[in-house]
């Protein structure tokens, strides 16, 4: 890292600082492996802050921030299987600076399953902002820690993955490896089918949801709307929410 004239001038300080002062104003640092290779991780005494693929880490991190950068010895605990599983157990994030409509993106973003994707729009009605779609697409977009907080799982209606702060390809190979079957939806997609139901559960749902995985072929019925689903006497899903999108 580069030289910090505030981590200098605490060094020169004639007396110790009081004890946990540093982890109040600086961040720890570690480098750690994940599902798309390896990440620079940044938390704080709050939690994890930032994760950033690597280049350009600091500087990145200091102009979001402002905040000086120590090397940690070992990474939060928690973190590893956080970072390959998409779960947080007990990992806590910092997440302070952000906005209110930027929290409730990322909180509603938390509720998306392993191997499930939503459109940009679910996310815009669930925070009870449907026209903010595009502002949604920006608050993802700025998303500090991506993994944790598993903003590739908000893909285009059409089963195209979209922006990701990692790139597409690395969105869609996470997608991917989770067991989301990102061709069907395209496949559905292409023939305007953007939601599955069940004739013998009279339930509608997004094509990545568990409970759509096991309807069979049969029995399976898709619709371009929610409201057309409804109007043939599907209700929708009470576990993906459809009728949010």
């Amino acid at each position: 890292m580069t030289h910090d004239p505030l981590l200098a001038g605490l060094a020169a300080l004639a007396t110790d600082a009081p004890e946990g002062l540093l982890d109040r104003i600086a961040a720890r640092w570690v480098g750690v492996p994940s599902p798309i290779g390896e990440l620079r991780v940044a938390f704080t005494d709050q939690g994890v802050a930032y994760v950033h693929p690597g280049d350009g880490f600091a500087e990145a991190f200091r102009g979001r921030f402002a905040r000086p950068l120590l090397p940690a010895e070992r990474p939060p605990a928690g973190l590893l299987p956080a970072l390959r599983t998409g779960r947080l157990g007990r990992l806590r994030l910092d997440l302070r600076g952000m906005s209110d409509f930027q929290r409730d993106v990322l909180e509603t973003v938390r509720t998306i399953p392993r191997g499930e994707v939503r459109p940009y729009s679910w996310i815009a009605e669930r925070i009870g902002r449907p026209r903010a779609v595009r502002a949604v697409g920006t608050a993802l977009g700025r998303n500090p820690v991506p993994l944790l907080i598993p903003c590739h799982r908000v893909t285009r209606s059409d089963g195209v993955p979209g922006d990701y702060v990692f790139g597409s390809a690395a969105k869609e190979r996470l997608l991917l490896a989770e067991g989301a079957d990102l061709e069907r939806v395209r496949e559905l997609a292409g023939d305007r089918v953007f939601y599955l139901a069940s004739d013998t559960t009279g339930v509608v749902c997004f094509p990545t949801c568990h409970n759509a995985r096991r309807i069979t072929p049969r029995h399976r019925h898709g619709f371009r709307t929610i409201a057309q689903a409804r109007a043939a006497g599907y209700r929708p899903c009470r576990t993906c929410r459809p009728a949010s999108a």
